[in-house]
């Protein structure tokens, strides 16, 4: 009797051992599945207005249309995010990277980024050429120009007239009142160039550049790296800069008595550029994030918060926001492969003889 007693106990434990076990099984199956559907989009961009917008908007929206799909955001400027992908390249991280079109011609050149799909960026269609690239290999998504940017209140106060040439930075009345973009970005290799075309120079013969942005450069109160350089405004320190028209106009939607101005001499385009990294870690999702930014809504967004000319042909923009979106055939388009067989020998010059010395 004990004996049988003892076979139905080994028995029913037996069961519910059984039972255990399917059940962590099953949890473990439902647990691995699900971490298989979720995945982290790996997205690094600019900093300032360009993050903040993003963050706000298209990253919540991409995220509700790809179910279980996060998208992270590293921040960087330009020269940072091709650091990181040099440094990653045989083991990329980055999925998707935002790059202005000086560093993205150097990624291209360092074979760090993919061809796009066109099954899947579907919006390359209705992109206009200026924002292509050959073989696919990125995409610019918007279109702004890097000019000078003063404040009206303290130029009228002063009785100051309005800036128009790129050599008006030199006036020694702006002593210790201007901030001036880094070498290291990309408005600093703008700054270089139309120095030099502002005194008879070329991208071929830079020399008047460097006179030019030396004089300049005795006005400075420092050298920017960030690329947002509205604190100097903000604290009263700066009353003028070189810098992009689309942050100078988030600046003035404040309510900052900011002025953008193209100089006489021209301003030159600068092209927001869209990447997927080469073998990047979530490739066909990287893909859709390159379709989603070229998108009507995103373009849209671009074009109203940031002040970008859109690169999608459909887009129609608002009469308030027209005049604030630069007109890309009145632009100066930089060759850049011919910029950056020189950029380095530029950078080193720049920052001995001119950065560090002031």
């Amino acid at each position: 009797m004990k004996r049988k007693n003892y076979l139905v106990t080994l028995l029913c434990l037996l069961l519910v051992i059984a039972s255990a076990c399917s059940s962590t099984a099953d949890g473990e199956e439902k647990k691995s599945s699900s971490d298989k559907d979720n995945k982290t989009l790996m997205l690094a961009g600019y900093g300032g207005s360009y993050e903040q917008k993003i963050k706000e908007v298209l990253i919540p929206q991409f995220e509700k249309e790809n179910e279980g799909v996060t998208v992270k955001y590293i921040t960087g400027s330009s020269t940072d995010t091709l650091a990181k992908l040099k440094a990653q390249k045989n083991s990329p991280q980055i999925d998707v990277a935002l790059l202005d079109d000086g560093p993205q011609a150097q990624a291209r050149s360092f074979d760090l980024i993919a061809s796009l799909n066109e099954d899947i960026v579907q919006n390359l269609n209705n992109v206009y050429e200026i924002a292509k690239f050959e073989d696919n290999l990125g995409v610019g998504f918007g279109v702004i120009s890097t000019g000078l940017a003063y404040d009206k209140e303290k130029f009228e106060k002063n009785g100051w007239e309005p800036l128009k040439s790129w050599n008006d930075l030199a006036d020694p009345k702006f002593k210790g009142q201007i901030v001036l973009p880094s070498i290291a970005n990309t408005y600093g290799v703008h700054l270089l160039i139309m120095s030099a075309i502002s005194n008879g120079g070329s991208i071929e013969n830079i020399e008047p550049g460097f006179e030019r942005l030396k004089e300049i450069a005795d006005n400075a109160i420092t050298f920017d790296t960030t690329a947002d350089v509205s604190n100097f405004f903000l604290q009263g320190q700066a009353v003028a800069s070189a810098w992009g028209s689309s942050r100078v106009y988030l600046l003035q939607d404040t309510g900052f008595p900011i002025e953008y101005v193209i100089p006489e001499e021209g301003a030159p385009a600068l092209i927001a550029t869209a990447n997927v990294v080469k073998n990047a870690p979530n490739e066909e999702l990287a893909q859709k994030f390159v379709d989603f930014l070229l998108g009507e809504e995103a373009q849209q967004l671009f074009a109203e918060h940031l002040s970008n000319a859109p690169v999608n042909k459909d887009v129609e923009l608002d009469d308030s926001i027209v005049d604030k979106v630069q007109d890309i055939d009145k632009l100066i388009k930089i060759d850049w492969d011919l910029v950056n067989s020189k950029r380095a020998e530029w950078t080193e010059r720049v920052s001995k003889e001119i950065e560090i010395a002031n």
